[in-house]
């Protein structure tokens, strides 16, 4: 898999309703490196792993 998830940095606006909400386990080394995104980017730790999982979802193939 060739293709690459681009963030670009954000604005200080604030976010959108209409999400569930739910709690998964994520490792602390993984945590970390989501943390040093949302640092570089401006956005929130929420709103890149939405992003992040739009974009596995968007390029999964089940075989």
């Amino acid at each position: 898999m060739s293709k690459k998830l681009q963030i670009s940095k954000r604005s200080n606006i604030k976010g959108e309703d209409g999400y569930k909400v739910f709690s998964v386990r994520i490792k602390d080394e993984t945590v970390d490196k989501l943390e040093d995104i949302a640092k570089k980017t401006n956005r929130s730790r929420n709103e890149l792993i939405n992003m992040m999982l739009e974009f596995g979802i968007e390029n999964c193939e089940i075989i």
